[in-house]
């Protein structure tokens, strides 16, 4: 499996986020606590939205996350106020660059831990059920990558919750009918770089582990001694595979079965459910 975290609001360094908490992201591409596995170094992307850009700038890279230069050097000179990063422990699909998260179309972005249960066997006939449009621009041979472009062509881009519901739904009545009894496990942050969608679902209902981080209102009350706090707005949020530190009242786990949306509106939870495609 594999561990990510989404960041909206005040933009800040990149490095802020993925190097300098307790147990950042780095820190659990070698050290997880909650993930399938310790180590995650099959592999790592990080993508971002800029000021002056139509479509988010995505580096990714086949090595460790721990070790790798650029990326060190990426996060020390890059800020964004929106951003993804995603290190990855390979489910059996190739460890190759085009593999690496997180995907993007457009001005969308997505990225996933959890596996299709049997995606060896049920893949071609999910596969057919892509956009033939669409199904062009995919590179290359994960089941995360095409539960994307499943949800694309299911209407991600006009309803994202009504689009990754249909793709769930598909992924589950295939795999029922070629006897897999699990489908699906899947924790999924997608972006437009306006608003961030995340889902916590599994067809087991014991879904991988998914945290969001407290009102940073609430926070400051709480610590009025963390610098990083005064840095930031009231808006800022990040999402998370497991928590960054272990700082009391931060983090709050998401429940089975939701999901929520980021947004300059307001914050919302809801319930999350398969549909049929």
């Amino acid at each position: 499996m594999c561990r990510w975290l989404a960041y909206s609001g005040t933009p800040i360094l990149l490095g802020s986020i993925l190097y300098r908490p307790k147990h950042s992201l780095i820190d659990q591409s070698l050290h997880s606590k909650l993930g399938v596995e310790t180590t995650n170094g099959d592999g790592f992307g990080v993508g971002w939205y800029g000021p002056q850009a139509d479509t988010p700038a995505v580096v990714r890279d086949i090595g460790p996350a721990w070790s790798n230069r650029n990326l060190r050097e990426i996060a020390g000179h890059v800020r964004s106020p929106l951003f993804f990063a995603h290190i990855r422990a390979s489910t059996g699909s190739s460890v190759q660059e085009t593999n690496c998260h997180p995907f993007r179309y457009g001005r969308w972005m997505w990225m996933h831990n959890g596996a299709i249960e049997g995606f060896d066997r049920i893949r071609r006939d999910l596969a057919l059920a892509v956009d033939p449009e669409l199904f062009l621009s995919i590179e290359g041979t994960t089941d995360s990558e095409l539960m994307f472009y499943l949800a694309l062509t299911f209407g991600l881009e006009q309803d994202p919750p009504g689009a990754v519901a249909r793709m769930a739904g598909l992924v589950e009545r295939v795999g029922w009918e070629h006897g897999v009894e699990y489908p699906l496990q899947m924790t999924v942050a997608v972006t437009d770089g306006q608003r961030l969608w995340a889902f916590r679902y599994s067809t087991r209902k014991a879904s991988r582990s998914l945290f969001y981080s407290t009102r940073v209102e609430t926070l400051r009350s709480l610590h009025p001694d963390v610098a990083f706090l005064r840095e930031v707005s009231e808006e800022t949020r990040l999402i998370v595979s497991e928590p960054l530190g272990d700082l009391p009242g931060a983090w709050n786990e998401v429940p089975e079965g939701r999901y929520g949306i980021v947004q300059p509106e307001g914050d919302v939870m809801r319930h999350f459910a398969p549909r049929a495609a």
